[in-house]
């Protein structure tokens, strides 16, 4: 088997845990699920396993609070705020964000100050409007201006069918998000501020002697975080994320008719994305999986290994029909330097081949003495035809 590949043979080693890697001959699961817009992505391999209209343009909601508890996690970790910092809560603030509002609350009292760390509590469990105009104007100055560092943000980690006009996410001209925009946006907050990302699995928050529980439906059935959102104009919605065995997975869903169908199908889309795929490691990096002869070395043949750990996530059962076979390339003339591509692992369904993935020398391997390598001519003048050593099976 020789080592030149085509370029596009090789390029398609290197796709990435994204795709299916063993191609689309592997089974689709047949899901769907009543939200008009939704995405579900495993995160360690970022491949998208569900998705429905996930760049359709909606109103936020309070999902928007999202965005402002990244502008203000990135400000701590910077050290461009502290979390003892006291902000002053403004008539603005408590008019439209406090109890006679009718929506969601932290219930500031006007002209008290809160100290940052209590209204980022009040914003990630409570979901408080009045918070996030306190912490936006006690940052910028004004709901304005921090929308301006939303949407820098937001342009920084690659949202890019996304628009804030304001922190808490009420009705506004021109405020927009996409599913697949939050899904990117709920990865970055657990990968870059894993311990801030723990209030979001907080079940509930006491300020000024009133208790609420955290509104997301899905902590108490596995998931850590991370928001709920409603409006008139876009519905129920949620983002949330899960762990198992490993996995982790993020959903975004919105445009449904209830808090309760809310619920139902944001489990549904958990369970499918945590049940119904399974992580496979098809080889591993450093272990021996075949092996290729050696003309003329001190050894008759040298262990195959691979580069890298090779996992891939799949339909549960799909691999079943799947073969591997390890392709030596032998006789390597010696020396064998550790390292030396020198073999293939191909993996095939049926006829056809599915993935390709170049495998090297696990050690090295010396030129036999002048009088082994004789030996070793004068044995190959006289081996039966069809003696040669073959690709190694597995």
């Amino acid at each position: 088997m020789s080592l030149d590949r085509p370029l596009a043979a090789v390029a398609r080693l290197f796709l990435g845990l994204a795709l299916l890697a063993l191609g689309p001959a592997a089974p689709a699961l047949a899901f769907d699920t009543k939200a008009p817009t939704a995405i579900l992505v495993d995160v360690g391999t970022g491949r998208v396993l569900y998705e429905k209209n996930a760049d359709d343009p909606i109103p936020p909601a309070s999902l928007a609070k999202l965005m402002t508890a990244a502008v203000v996690f990135d400000m701590l970790k910077k050290g461009e705020i502290t979390r003892d910092a006291r902000f002053e809560v403004s008539e603005h603030a408590w008019r439209t964000g406090g109890a006679n509002s009718g929506g969601s609350t932290m219930f500031l009292p006007v002209h008290k100050e809160v100290s940052l760390d209590d209204l980022i509590k009040g914003l990630i469990i409570q979901s408080g409007n009045d918070a996030a105009i306190v912490i936006a104007e006690g940052i910028s100055g004004s709901e304005e201006r921090f929308a301006e560092k939303m949407n820098a943000e937001a342009k920084a980690i690659g949202l890019s069918h996304s628009h804030f006009v304001n922190p808490h996410g009420l009705p506004a001209p021109g405020q927009q998000v996409t599913m697949r925009d939050l899904a990117v946006l709920s990865e970055y907050l657990i990968n870059t501020f894993p311990k801030d990302y723990a209030l979001f699995s907080e079940e509930k928050f006491t300020f000024n002697g009133i208790t609420q529980r955290n509104r997301n439906p899905l902590l108490a059935l596995g998931a850590d975080g991370l928001k709920t959102g409603h409006t008139a104009a876009s519905g129920y919605g949620l983002v949330a994320s899960a762990t198992k065995n490993g996995r982790r997975i993020v959903l975004a869903m919105s445009g449904m008719q209830s808090s309760d169908e809310r619920a139902r199908e944001a489990k549904r889309l958990m369970d499918f994305g945590l049940q119904d795929f399974e992580e496979v490691t098809l080889l591993e990096a450093g272990k021996p999986v075949g092996e290729a002869t050696v003309a003329g070395g001190a050894s008759a043949a040298v262990p195959l290994v691979a580069g890298e750990t090779l996992k891939v996530l799949v339909p549960r059962g799909s691999l079943s029909d799947v073969t591997r076979v390890i392709e030596g390339n032998g006789p390597l003339p010696a020396p064998v330097a550790k390292g030396q591509r020198a073999g293939w692992a191909v993996f095939t369904r049926g006829d056809e081949t599915m993935r390709e993935v170049p495998l090297y020398a696990a050690e090295d391997v010396q030129r036999a003495g002048v009088f082994s390598r004789i030996a070793e001519t004068v044995a190959g003048q006289f081996a039966p035809a069809g003696d040669s050593a073959g690709p190694a099976d597995d």
